[in-house]
């Protein structure tokens, strides 16, 4: 069984989405599909078999001013509308629907990664905790503190899935697969420092108290998962890909050169799986 984590990253997430549209075309498939924020979305639009989908949201839709910005946090108190990302563009009847039922026919899992709104643990959505019209759960793994209030899942109110486990690679081993690809969006010699973090955590802590831990956590976690996902490198147990650099892209980044540049290294970057996967 092969396996790919996607890790997301808000509009960072395109290099996913260039990887993934290569994997289309060339026919490279994954059985287990773990994706945290905007990773889940990417790999349920693979699935699914969209090519060239999610690239329009991260150049184009992205880009309106109903999807993020000031305008939306006036509206809603939220920087990005997750209901109109996975709801109404991506409902049946929206302007790029996802085939859900494609989807669900593929013979692929998918692990959509969320952070408990009150514990801070991890949780697990598979296609069985979604239904057509109903992505609540991709919606949850992308509820960034800060961003987004915290989505719920059926009445367990979730945010972003890169809080509490921002690089999953050991849950694709453990679930059995022999060989997992890790797609990261940022360049695999990047370690994060907690500077913003800690700025976000002291304004949720009243409300939230474990998130606002798990916010200042953040950066050891990740880094201890960037490296444990290097080791499995070492070990011949994961392909680690990565841009060389990211430019000028940012988690909310409107900078369409950027965006599409990204887009275009991930595209290129999915040759270095040629040939490494059976």
């Amino acid at each position: 069984m092969i396996g790919i984590v996607d890790v997301g990253g808000g509009e960072r997430g395109v290099y996913g989405a260039g990887v993934l549209d290569r994997c289309m075309e060339e026919g490279i498939s994954f059985d287990y599909c773990v994706g945290v924020s905007a990773g889940a979305a990417n790999l349920v639009s693979y699935m699914a078999g969209q090519v060239g989908r999610n690239f329009a949201f991260y150049s184009n839709y992205s880009f309106r001013p109903q999807y993020m910005g000031l305008g939306v946090m006036a509206r809603t108190r939220q920087y990005v509308d997750l209901d109109y990302i996975y709801g109404e563009l991506t409902n049946s009847g929206g302007e790029y629907p996802l085939d859900f039922q494609a989807a669900l026919e593929s013979g692929k899992e998918l692990v959509v990664v969320a952070t408990d709104a009150q514990t801070a643990r991890p949780v697990y959505f598979g296609l069985d905790d979604m239904a057509q019209d109903d992505y609540s759960a991709i919606k949850a793994s992308s509820a960034l503190p800060g961003a987004s209030k915290p989505y719920p899942v059926h009445g367990r109110p979730c945010f972003d899935g890169g809080l509490s486990d921002p690089i999953p690679v050991r849950k694709a081993l453990e679930a059995g697969c022999e060989k997992v690809v890790v797609v990261l969006t940022r360049p695999r010699g990047f370690y994060r420092t907690n500077r913003n973090d800690a700025r976000f955590a002291r304004i949720i802590a009243p409300v939230y108290p474990r998130i606002a831990e798990a916010l200042r956590n953040r950066a050891g976690l990740y880094n201890l998962q960037l490296d444990i996902a290097k080791k499995y490198e070492r070990e011949g147990k994961a392909i680690i890909l990565a841009p060389d650099s990211i430019g000028k892209m940012r988690t909310l980044t409107k900078d369409r050169s950027a965006i599409e540049d990204l887009y275009a290294k991930g595209f290129k970057d999915a040759e270095l799986l040629f040939g490494k996967l059976s």
